[in-house]
């Protein structure tokens, strides 16, 4: 019996000491993503692309209208300064305002949407195509 005793008290030490040393590496891998600049968590990341990747592949015009609806509210977001998304291909990005121009999508074609990530993982190109 005294045996035993000992055996559970050594294996919730094992436990314990395998919890103290995981809460340590996640604390490290917080405190180096600060000190290299990259503080944004993978929910951060992905509730930011969320918003874009819902319109992915084949679109109609009306769909790429609010999608690019959506990267002009998100560049003028003072919230996401550094995530700026870049749009490319059928619409050209105005000279004033550096916004896409959504008066040239017409509702009635179709688009491609397709996107690119930079080093973060986050979206920074949404390239369209007509189709």
């Amino acid at each position: 019996m005294e045996n035993a005793s000992k055996a559970l008290i050594i294996a919730g030490a094992i436990l314990l000491a395998i919890l103290i040393i995981s809460l340590g590496i996640l604390i490290y891998n917080q405190a180096a993503g600060i000190a290299n600049g990259n503080a944004m968590s993978e929910v951060e990341i992905t509730e930011f692309n969320t918003q874009f990747t819902q319109y992915q592949g084949t679109q109609s015009g009306t769909s790429v209208r609010s999608l690019l609806q959506k990267v002009v509210s998100s560049n003028l977001n003072d919230n996401n300064e550094g995530k700026e998304v870049e749009v490319a291909g059928a619409v050209t990005i105005g000279t004033t305002d550096n916004d896409p121009q959504i008066e040239q999508i017409s509702t009635g074609k179709r688009y491609e949407v397709t996107f690119e990530y930079n080093d973060q993982g986050l979206i920074n190109v949404i390239n369209i195509a007509e189709i």
